[in-house]
């Protein structure tokens, strides 16, 4: 069973984590967001790289009223990190990609009436999702996910404690937006998320599963890792300084 290589890791973040539109322009995949974060609205280079291009890409996502916004992953090329540097962009998010055999991590699923799964977020999800920063815009990236995707909604001490969302493409199956509130942190609750994510994930004949980080997450690193989540990959943002 061969891990997916870098193509395979980013083409699942793009299916499991849609923007509202794409296009492209010159070597660039230009996105747009529609306010679901960094992820969905940032340029990636799909051709070969000049610096010259990154003046027409600029424009455009500025007439589109975006702030311009770059994801730099470990396989393009030093001089596009270099240039956007040199541009006064600055480096922002540097985020893991995590991935482990997903027998590994549904061996950790959680006990009964821990963790409940549905096609669709309840509202107390939202509410917990809301208070925790993952608004309507996020939301409607879920909902834009076409292929097997589920909702997650934890309980502890009979109350609601957390929310998560995973969905499949190919044989990986990436988590998303996992949030758990404040008093129920470091009590087990997103470990049991995981766990029946991945449980989810076995049963929809995934292989691999993922997730992602940024590198200043200490505690969410740790829990990946007890896990059994190994960090294969990498990307950061290069975003334009506002004046």
């Amino acid at each position: 069973m061969s891990a997916p290589d870098t193509a395979a890791l980013f083409a699942m973040l793009e299916a499991t984590w849609p923007a509202a539109a794409t296009r492209r322009l010159g070597p660039w995949r230009l996105r747009d967001g529609a306010g679901g974060g960094k992820r969905v609205s940032a340029a990636t280079l799909e051709g070969d790289f000049t610096a010259e291009a990154i003046g027409p890409a600029e424009v455009t996502m500025e007439a589109a009223g975006q702030t311009p916004l770059f994801m730099i992953r470990r396989c393009d090329p030093p001089a596009l990190d270099a240039a956007l540097a040199g541009r006064g962009y600055a480096l922002v998010d540097p985020t893991l990609i995590y991935l482990a055999p997903v027998g590994d991590v549904a061996a950790h699923r959680p006990g009964f009436m821990k963790v409940f799964t549905g096609p669709e977020p309840l509202a107390i999800m939202r509410e917990l999702w809301a208070a925790g920063g993952i608004g309507p815009a996020r939301l409607d990236v879920m909902a834009r996910v076409g292929g097997p995707k589920c909702y997650l909604f934890a309980r502890e001490k009979d109350r609601p404690a957390g929310a998560a969302f995973v969905a499949l493409h190919g044989n990986v199956a990436m988590l998303h937006a996992l949030d758990v509130s404040h008093e129920f942190r470091r009590t087990g609750v997103a470990r049991n998320i995981l766990g029946k994510a991945a449980e989810w994930a076995q049963n929809h004949d995934a292989q691999w599963f993922s997730t992602v980080t940024t590198g200043e997450n200490l505690p969410a690193q740790g829990l990946f890792a007890g896990l059994g989540l190994h960090s294969v990959d990498n990307y950061h943002y290069r975003m334009k300084h506002s004046r």
